[in-house]
């Protein structure tokens, strides 16, 4: 998991990717790339409101700090 404080930049590949087991991607490979930056941005509204209400994974909600720094990784523009 990150180690990213409140104020620092939130990046897809070091930190929200790796959020992201082999078991989700293939879950939600129908509907788009759990592991594209790009299926994620395009997606990432409906993915954080699946992750807020614990809908998302199919297997167990993640931990509060997860999905703050998903949230955050949405407000700071979704960068790569």
């Amino acid at each position: 998991m990150s180690t990213t404080s409140p104020s620092e930049h939130v990046s897809y590949a070091s930190d929200i990717k790796p959020l992201f087991r082999e078991s989700d991607r293939q879950a939600m490979l129908a509907a788009f790339d759990l592991w594209s930056v790009a299926d994620v941005r395009a997606n990432g509204e409906a993915i954080a409101a699946r992750l807020r209400d614990g809908t998302m994974p199919c297997d167990g909600a993640w931990p509060d700090s997860q999905v703050m720094l998903f949230d955050r990784w949405i407000t700071q523009g979704s960068p790569e």
